[in-house]
């Protein structure tokens, strides 16, 4: 195993972990305000629900399979499933979620760069993100293809041994396991980790956001237009006598008398 598929496949995991969590950590407790996704729908609302839609149902699946497809022992599917139905089952529905997931990023990524008012508010990082999830889901879809030419099973299980060894922190048997595998496997590989590295500083961060608050903070109250507020009316301490209103003497215009002035001789 040489040097360098160690530092990439069993060194560099971690420090992109590192980076993720300090990272994340720091901007949450240092710039709170910009973690959000900055959401553009009311600039231009046309389009955005569908290409959204399909980007986040695809994406969501794919996460999912990715993690339950290499974080599973063989010895937990072995007894239901073989190793080569389980990656007919991981290209089928990959391919599926994954070509769902392209629909909508390139809808996203044309409407960002499409609309003015939408490219205006957007930074160089939103931008720059969409294009590197849009590397990432080609490779992937990629590698179902290449997949088609080893239809046993194998190469799935050697990278299920890399990322479980990684978890178990086995990093020389996480880079002796993924070594021998397919040049697009391990850019798909190295890219997913990178976008540990990218996560605190993008609008990805997100993802671990959950309104959980909301559920316990008091209710906001809203003032009706043209509604007083229902507020019990002060009571008057116990032989308060209102005070009396002196009333002014009318003012007479200038030339005119008035009627207690003396008429002129």
């Amino acid at each position: 195993m040489s040097n360098f598929n160690f530092l990439l496949f069993g060194v560099y995991p971690y420090i992109a972990l590192a980076i993720c969590l300090i990272g994340s950590w720091a901007r949450f407790d240092l710039a709170q305000y910009t973690w959000k996704t900055g959401s553009s729908q009311m600039l231009q609302p046309k389009g955005m629900r569908l290409a959204s839609n399909l980007f986040h149902i695809g994406i969501i699946f794919i996460l999912c399979g990715h993690f339950v497809g290499l974080l599973m022992p063989e010895a937990l599917y072995h007894s239901f499933i073989s190793s080569a139905d389980k990656q007919l089952v991981a290209m089928v529905s990959g391919g599926f979620f994954g070509i769902l997931c392209l629909i909508g990023l390139v809808m996203l990524i044309r409407r960002r760069l499409g609309d003015a008012r939408v490219r205006a508010t957007s930074s160089r990082s939103d931008i720059a993100i969409l294009f590197v999830l849009l590397a990432q889901l080609l490779l992937g879809l990629g590698t179902i293809v290449a997949s088609t030419g080893h239809l046993d099973g194998s190469v799935m299980v050697l990278l299920g041994t890399w990322a479980q060894s990684l978890v178990t922190l086995q990093p020389v048997k996480a880079a002796a396991a993924i070594e021998s595998v397919g040049l697009i496997y391990k850019l798909h590989v190295l890219l997913g980790v990178s976008l540990f590295v990218l996560f605190p500083f993008t609008r990805l961060v997100h993802i671990v956001s959950a309104p959980v608050w909301y559920l316990g903070r008091r209710y906001q109250i809203v003032r009706q237009k043209g509604v007083k507020p229902a507020m019990p009316r002060a009571q008057r301490p116990h032989g308060y006598e209102a005070p009396v209103r002196e009333t002014a003497a009318p003012v007479a215009a200038p030339g005119y008398a008035t009627a207690k002035s003396e008429s002129p001789v």
